[in-house]
């Protein structure tokens, strides 16, 4: 684990939210001057091959990301993505409805294409409420 690596890793558990590669860069070359942008790619997507990072793309052209926190953890989200202003939102707090819903969903796309579900990814694409108006 490199200099470089442990603080791109660092930047992106700390600040949260949907990072770009720049956004990242941006802030580790403020405590490693010599890190390159090239680094940052590729750290970005090798810590997505690992399964550390998830990479989303929210149709604004970057892909952007976030920390993996594991199943263990509460922080199981969906996404909503304005599609005027690009801002992404964390949607956390389902109602029981949803969850029930999610629950048949998955069992029963597992038992249509014999499938084992691990886990989903689901994202809302649409216009904020600043952007209706």
């Amino acid at each position: 684990m490199t200099v470089a690596r442990e603080l791109i890793l660092d930047v992106v558990s700390t600040k949260g939210g949907h990072l770009s590669a720049e956004e990242v860069f941006d802030a580790v070359r403020k405590q490693y001057p010599r890190v390159g942008l090239v680094t940052v790619y590729r750290t970005l997507d090798l810590l997505s091959e690992m399964n550390v990072l998830a990479r989303h793309e929210f149709g604004d052209g970057r892909a952007r990301y976030e920390l993996i926190r594991g199943c263990e953890s509460d922080d199981h989200h969906h996404h909503l993505v304005c599609t005027s202003c690009n801002c992404v939102w964390d949607y956390r707090d389902f109602i029981d409805d949803e969850v029930r819903l999610l629950k048949k969903t998955e069992a029963g796309l597992s038992k249509k294409f014999r499938f084992k579900i691990t886990d989903h990814v689901i994202e809302f694409y649409g216009l904020c409420e600043k952007c209706q108006k």
